[in-house]
């Protein structure tokens, strides 16, 4: 029996409300109990997800044009700094932007004592009130020289998430040999093997169910902070020609997408400001992404369990860009509560969250299962070939 499936067919199939949608959790159960060829009969779609710091995400924000005019050369939300060095009444806000003092001798406009831009973009979405203040650079086009308003995402003409770096193909367990805590962006690692923290979903994650990014691209539509989004480019730090295991799945690092979304859709459920202490603020995002199935091949893709997929453990300990590993864990270790290290008994915690990624995934179903979200075809494939360039000094 041969089952093949274009994304134009699947998405007809959504608009007739037969389509077969399971989460990447389903289908792992229900390939083991039908078989590959049976399951790849009945499936449509299935949904994976995740809910994890992305630092490397922000908002594109244009306030409109005020009256008289102003060139917005310094801006800060909520005692925030966004960027505004690319058009009159545009702005950048970074998720792992920090409040600081600025020459209003401001240190945040906000009561949360460690602000910082993934706060300001989760309050927006919220539909709570923030306040901006800025300079300007005075001309005959724009006299104005400073502004202070308060604006809401609905006062304001554009606001869209457009992230960078998200979703990482793999990622790595940090821990600490040291004598000391160390605070990191994976958060604080105890000393002498005291804890070791992962950042991956493993099984669930999305960019691991489909490890050859098959189905994958530019355009990709799929789940951003509750709202549909697509995939814009490959994201920074894309490294698809990672080590990979025979089953197609990258032993650390690997492959990145930047993902761009209308942030007015989405939900404050989704989007959440965070901060890690001693290292800086950053923003919970929840994303999922459908995998057409479009045969077998892509279905076995969906099959990897946590016991397949290994991350490295690095030591944090060493401040170098390359640090010690103490080898490979597979998931399924990782996520029994504890590795064992040299001998030692170390626990783990995850930094995603996997109660939340199991929510995205179902949420994804119910959404195309209901026709409110279709597929999207890419218009071009991620790179394959990247190669990964460093800075030697």
């Amino acid at each position: 029996m041969v089952t093949t499936r274009t994304i134009p067919e699947i998405n007809q199939i959504i608009h007739n409300g037969s389509v077969t949608v399971w989460t990447a959790s389903e289908t792992k159960a229900r390939v083991a109990d039908l078989g590959l060829e049976a399951a790849t009969a009945m499936v449509d779609v299935v949904t994976t997800g995740t809910f994890e710091p992305m630092e490397s995400s922000g908002a594109i924000i244009n306030l409109g044009h005020t009256d008289p005019p102003i060139n917005i050369r310094e801006c800060y939300l909520d005692g925030v700094m966004a960027y505004a060095g690319f058009g009159a009444v545009d702005l950048y806000l970074g998720a792992s932007q920090a409040a600081g003092s600025n020459r209003w001798g401001d240190t945040a406009d906000s009561d949360i004592p460690e602000q910082g831009g993934g706060h300001v973009i989760a309050q927006l979405i919220a539909g709570k009130s923030v306040h901006l203040r800025a300079l300007g650079q005075v001309s005959d086009c724009y006299p104005r020289s400073t502004l202070e308003i308060s604006i809401t995402r609905d006062t304001i003409n554009q606001f869209y998430l457009f992230n960078p770096r998200n979703l990482y193909q793999n990622f790595i367990v940090g821990v600490n040999s040291s004598d000391r805590p160390l605070l990191t962006y994976l958060g604080p690692l105890q000393p002498f093997l005291g804890n070791a923290v992962y950042a991956n979903t493993g099984a669930l994650s999305p960019m691991l169910n489909d490890p050859q990014m098959r189905t994958l691209g530019i355009g990709s539509r799929l789940f951003v902070g509750g709202a549909p989004g697509y995939i814009a480019w490959e994201g920074t730090q894309h490294f698809p020609r990672q080590k990979r295991l025979p089953n197609g799945t990258p032993i650390g690092p690997s492959a990145t997408v930047a993902l761009i979304g209308d942030a007015k859709q989405m939900q404050p459920e989704w989007v959440r400001g965070c901060y890690f202490s001693g290292y800086g603020p950053s923003l919970m995002l929840g994303v999922g992404i459908p995998i057409p199935i479009l045969d077998k091949t892509v279905l076995q893709g969906c099959t990897i369990s946590d016991r397949d997929i290994v991350a490295p453990v690095i030591d944090f300990s060493i401040p170098r860009r390359v640090r010690p590993s103490f080898g490979l864990v597979s998931y399924q270790q990782l996520k029994s509560g504890h590795i064992t290290i040299n001998g030692t008994r170390v626990r783990t915690a995850p930094q995603a969250s996997l109660y939340l990624g199991l929510k995205v995934a179902s949420t994804l179903k119910d959404w195309i299962s209901t026709g409110k979200f279709e597929l999207s075809e890419p218009v071009a494939p991620l790179p394959s070939q990247t190669v990964f360039l460093p800075q030697n000094n």
